[in-house]
Protein backbone atom coordinates (compact mmCIF):
# COMPACT_ATOMS: atom_id res chain seq x y z
CA UNK A 1 0.00 0.00 0.00
CA UNK A 2 1.41 3.36 -0.92
CA UNK A 3 2.29 5.60 2.08
CA UNK A 4 3.02 9.42 2.37
CA UNK A 5 4.51 10.71 5.41
CA UNK A 6 2.42 14.44 5.34
CA UNK A 7 4.78 15.40 8.82
CA UNK A 8 8.60 14.75 9.38
CA UNK A 9 10.95 17.53 10.59
CA UNK A 10 14.83 16.81 8.88
CA UNK A 11 17.25 19.46 10.17
CA UNK A 12 21.33 20.21 8.70
CA UNK A 13 23.66 17.37 10.44
CA UNK A 14 25.59 20.03 12.21
CA UNK A 15 22.62 20.54 14.73
CA UNK A 16 20.36 17.70 13.88
CA UNK A 17 21.71 15.87 17.60
CA UNK A 18 20.59 19.04 19.64
CA UNK A 19 17.27 19.68 17.97
CA UNK A 20 16.61 16.65 18.37
CA UNK A 21 17.46 16.43 21.82
CA UNK A 22 15.41 20.01 22.30
CA UNK A 23 12.15 18.82 21.32
CA UNK A 24 12.92 16.06 23.29
CA UNK A 25 13.20 18.32 26.17
CA UNK A 26 10.47 20.41 25.24
CA UNK A 27 7.58 17.32 25.25
CA UNK A 28 9.76 15.42 28.13
CA UNK A 29 9.80 12.34 25.83
CA UNK A 30 12.95 10.44 25.28
CA UNK A 31 13.87 10.42 21.87
CA UNK A 32 14.13 7.08 19.60
CA UNK A 33 17.65 6.50 18.41
CA UNK A 34 17.43 7.88 15.27
CA UNK A 35 19.32 10.69 14.22
CA UNK A 36 17.43 14.17 12.63
CA UNK A 37 18.52 14.43 9.00
CA UNK A 38 17.08 13.70 5.83
CA UNK A 39 19.20 10.90 5.05
CA UNK A 40 17.84 9.74 8.93
CA UNK A 41 14.41 10.39 7.56
CA UNK A 42 14.92 7.94 4.61
CA UNK A 43 16.39 5.30 6.45
CA UNK A 44 13.42 5.02 9.09
CA UNK A 45 10.83 5.93 5.98
CA UNK A 46 11.70 2.78 3.58
CA UNK A 47 11.62 0.25 6.23
CA UNK A 48 7.75 0.60 5.70
CA UNK A 49 8.12 1.75 1.96
CA UNK A 50 7.25 5.62 2.60
CA UNK A 51 6.91 7.42 -1.22
CA UNK A 52 6.72 10.61 -0.50
CA UNK A 53 7.57 12.64 2.96
CA UNK A 54 6.17 16.27 3.68
CA UNK A 55 9.43 18.15 5.59
CA UNK A 56 9.69 21.45 7.27
CA UNK A 57 11.53 22.91 10.40
CA UNK A 58 10.58 25.54 12.47
CA UNK A 59 11.93 29.23 13.17
CA UNK A 60 11.38 30.00 16.91
CA UNK A 61 12.48 33.80 15.50
CA UNK A 62 12.34 36.23 12.36
CA UNK A 63 15.69 36.00 12.05
CA UNK A 64 16.00 32.05 11.18
CA UNK A 65 13.43 32.33 8.61
CA UNK A 66 15.42 32.36 5.28
CA UNK A 67 18.31 30.17 6.70
CA UNK A 68 16.03 27.44 7.36
CA UNK A 69 13.98 27.98 4.47
CA UNK A 70 17.06 28.02 2.09
CA UNK A 71 17.82 24.59 4.13
CA UNK A 72 14.71 23.06 2.97
CA UNK A 73 14.84 24.12 -0.52
CA UNK A 74 17.84 22.40 -0.92
CA UNK A 75 16.81 18.97 0.18
CA UNK A 76 13.91 18.85 -1.68
CA UNK A 77 16.52 19.60 -4.66
CA UNK A 78 18.97 16.91 -3.45
CA UNK A 79 15.83 14.32 -2.53
CA UNK A 80 13.03 14.03 -5.40
CA UNK A 81 10.66 11.85 -2.81
CA UNK A 82 10.73 15.85 -0.77
CA UNK A 83 7.41 17.79 -0.46
CA UNK A 84 9.09 20.79 1.26
CA UNK A 85 7.02 23.19 3.58
CA UNK A 86 8.46 26.56 4.52
CA UNK A 87 8.63 28.55 7.83
CA UNK A 88 7.47 31.84 8.63
CA UNK A 89 7.37 34.20 11.72
CA UNK A 90 4.78 36.30 13.04
CA UNK A 91 7.08 39.08 14.07
CA UNK A 92 8.26 39.46 10.31
CA UNK A 93 6.51 42.18 8.58
CA UNK A 94 4.07 42.24 6.13
CA UNK A 95 6.31 42.93 3.48
CA UNK A 96 8.35 40.36 4.70
CA UNK A 97 6.22 37.65 4.49
CA UNK A 98 4.71 39.00 1.49
CA UNK A 99 8.70 38.51 0.01
CA UNK A 100 9.37 35.22 1.72
CA UNK A 101 5.64 33.57 0.37
CA UNK A 102 6.60 34.82 -3.48
CA UNK A 103 10.37 33.70 -2.58
CA UNK A 104 9.41 30.06 -1.46
CA UNK A 105 6.75 29.29 -3.92
CA UNK A 106 9.08 30.17 -7.06
CA UNK A 107 11.44 27.83 -5.20
CA UNK A 108 8.94 24.87 -5.29
CA UNK A 109 8.48 24.47 -2.06
CA UNK A 110 4.51 23.65 -1.17
CA UNK A 111 2.99 24.90 2.03
CA UNK A 112 3.75 26.45 5.54
CA UNK A 113 4.62 24.86 8.85
CA UNK A 114 3.33 26.88 12.22
CA UNK A 115 3.99 25.66 15.55
CA UNK A 116 2.60 28.33 17.82
CA UNK A 117 4.18 26.33 21.25
CA UNK A 118 7.40 26.82 19.76
CA UNK A 119 7.23 30.36 18.84
CA UNK A 120 5.18 31.47 21.45
CA UNK A 121 1.90 33.27 19.66
CA UNK A 122 -1.60 32.68 19.53
CA UNK A 123 -2.71 31.32 16.53
CA UNK A 124 -5.86 34.00 16.12
CA UNK A 125 -2.63 36.43 17.46
CA UNK A 126 -3.05 39.98 15.04
CA UNK A 127 0.22 39.70 14.06
CA UNK A 128 -0.32 36.06 12.42
CA UNK A 129 -3.28 37.36 10.13
CA UNK A 130 -0.61 38.88 7.56
CA UNK A 131 0.75 34.73 7.01
CA UNK A 132 -2.93 33.93 6.98
CA UNK A 133 -3.50 36.52 4.19
CA UNK A 134 -0.41 35.88 2.37
CA UNK A 135 -1.15 32.06 2.15
CA UNK A 136 -4.85 31.73 1.26
CA UNK A 137 -5.66 30.01 -1.47
CA UNK A 138 -2.33 29.37 -2.47
CA UNK A 139 0.01 27.65 0.12
CA UNK A 140 -1.87 25.30 2.97
CA UNK A 141 -0.77 25.59 6.75
CA UNK A 142 0.29 22.96 8.57
CA UNK A 143 -0.44 23.76 12.54
CA UNK A 144 0.92 21.98 15.42
CA UNK A 145 -2.25 22.07 17.55
CA UNK A 146 -3.52 21.38 21.03
CA UNK A 147 -1.32 20.92 24.22
CA UNK A 148 -2.03 21.12 27.60
CA UNK A 149 0.19 23.21 29.19
CA UNK A 150 -0.03 26.21 26.41
CA UNK A 151 -3.66 28.00 25.10
CA UNK A 152 -1.18 29.32 21.88
CA UNK A 153 -2.82 26.74 19.68
CA UNK A 154 -6.00 25.63 21.17
CA UNK A 155 -8.62 24.18 18.86
CA UNK A 156 -11.17 26.85 19.76
CA UNK A 157 -8.48 29.35 17.90
CA UNK A 158 -7.65 27.21 15.26
CA UNK A 159 -11.77 27.00 14.36
CA UNK A 160 -11.44 30.55 14.57
CA UNK A 161 -8.85 31.47 12.09
CA UNK A 162 -10.03 28.42 9.59
CA UNK A 163 -13.98 30.47 9.32
CA UNK A 164 -11.89 33.74 9.02
CA UNK A 165 -9.82 32.81 6.03
CA UNK A 166 -12.16 30.47 4.10
CA UNK A 167 -9.78 30.00 1.58
CA UNK A 168 -6.80 28.72 3.77
CA UNK A 169 -6.15 25.13 4.09
CA UNK A 170 -5.51 24.52 7.44
CA UNK A 171 -4.02 21.36 9.42
CA UNK A 172 -4.88 20.65 11.98
CA UNK A 173 -1.50 18.10 13.59
CA UNK A 174 -2.34 15.43 16.26
CA UNK A 175 -5.50 14.58 15.38
CA UNK A 176 -6.41 18.25 16.11
CA UNK A 177 -5.04 18.37 19.27
CA UNK A 178 -1.64 17.11 20.99
CA UNK A 179 -2.75 16.04 24.42
CA UNK A 180 -6.20 17.73 24.09
CA UNK A 181 -8.25 15.68 21.83
CA UNK A 182 -11.66 15.74 23.71
CA UNK A 183 -11.84 19.60 22.75
CA UNK A 184 -11.22 18.43 19.21
CA UNK A 185 -14.84 18.13 18.20
CA UNK A 186 -15.29 21.64 17.49
CA UNK A 187 -13.65 21.33 14.47
CA UNK A 188 -16.50 18.87 13.35
CA UNK A 189 -18.16 20.37 9.90
CA UNK A 190 -15.12 23.77 9.34
CA UNK A 191 -14.72 22.67 5.84
CA UNK A 192 -11.37 23.87 5.20
CA UNK A 193 -9.31 21.97 8.44
CA UNK A 194 -7.76 18.81 8.08
CA UNK A 195 -5.85 16.44 10.70
CA UNK A 196 -2.86 14.11 10.25
CA UNK A 197 -2.27 11.64 12.69
CA UNK A 198 1.34 12.32 14.11
CA UNK A 199 1.91 12.29 17.82
CA UNK A 200 -1.34 11.01 19.33
CA UNK A 201 -1.34 6.99 18.99
CA UNK A 202 1.42 6.63 21.37
CA UNK A 203 -0.82 7.40 24.17
CA UNK A 204 -4.61 8.19 22.43
CA UNK A 205 -6.39 4.65 23.08
CA UNK A 206 -6.53 3.30 19.54
CA UNK A 207 -10.74 2.94 20.30
CA UNK A 208 -11.14 6.52 21.25
CA UNK A 209 -8.76 7.49 18.27
CA UNK A 210 -10.72 5.89 15.97
CA UNK A 211 -13.94 6.76 17.06
CA UNK A 212 -12.65 10.82 16.34
CA UNK A 213 -11.69 9.76 13.63
CA UNK A 214 -15.13 8.88 12.06
CA UNK A 215 -16.43 11.83 14.00
CA UNK A 216 -13.95 14.49 12.23
CA UNK A 217 -14.33 12.69 8.98
CA UNK A 218 -11.75 10.06 8.16
CA UNK A 219 -11.13 11.91 4.52
CA UNK A 220 -9.91 14.47 6.41
CA UNK A 221 -6.91 12.56 8.22
CA UNK A 222 -2.98 12.17 6.68
CA UNK A 223 -0.77 9.86 8.14
CA UNK A 224 2.49 11.28 9.52
CA UNK A 225 5.07 10.54 11.88
CA UNK A 226 6.38 13.69 13.60
CA UNK A 227 9.93 12.06 12.92
CA UNK A 228 12.25 12.15 14.57
CA UNK A 229 9.97 11.81 17.53
CA UNK A 230 8.72 8.75 16.14
CA UNK A 231 10.37 6.12 13.99
CA UNK A 232 8.18 4.92 10.80
CA UNK A 233 7.35 1.40 12.12
CA UNK A 234 6.30 2.27 15.59
CA UNK A 235 4.04 4.87 13.89
CA UNK A 236 2.41 2.84 10.99
CA UNK A 237 2.16 -0.21 13.34
CA UNK A 238 0.46 2.27 15.58
CA UNK A 239 -1.87 3.58 12.86
CA UNK A 240 -3.03 -0.10 11.73
CA UNK A 241 -3.99 -0.88 15.51
CA UNK A 242 -7.41 0.83 14.96
CA UNK A 243 -8.34 -1.72 12.48
CA UNK A 244 -9.83 0.46 9.77
CA UNK A 245 -10.86 -0.75 6.81
CA UNK A 246 -8.39 -1.33 3.53
CA UNK A 247 -10.31 1.35 1.90
CA UNK A 248 -9.85 4.13 4.82
CA UNK A 249 -6.23 3.07 5.90
CA UNK A 250 -5.49 3.26 1.72
CA UNK A 251 -6.93 7.10 1.73
CA UNK A 252 -4.98 8.17 4.64
CA UNK A 253 -1.86 6.65 4.33
CA UNK A 254 -1.72 8.38 0.60
CA UNK A 255 -4.97 9.64 -0.98
CA UNK A 256 -6.16 11.81 1.25
CA UNK A 257 -2.73 13.56 1.36
CA UNK A 258 -2.70 13.10 -2.53
CA UNK A 259 -6.06 15.04 -3.05
CA UNK A 260 -5.73 17.60 -0.39
CA UNK A 261 -2.10 18.97 -0.73
CA UNK A 262 -1.90 18.15 -4.48
CA UNK A 263 1.28 15.82 -4.06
Amino acid sequence: MKIIDTHAHIYPQKIALKAKENIGNFYSIKMTGVGATSEDLIASGSKIGVQKYVVHSTATKKEQVKSINDFIIHEVGQHPEFVGFATLHPDMTETEVDSEVERIMKAGLRGLKLHPDFQAFFINEQKAMKIYEACQGRLPILFHTGDSRFEYSSANRMVEIAKKFPNLISIAAHFGGYSRWDEALVYKNVGNIFFDTSSTLFKFPADRAKKLLFDLGWEKFMFGVDFPMWRHDEELNRFLAMKLPDEINEAILSKNAERILNI
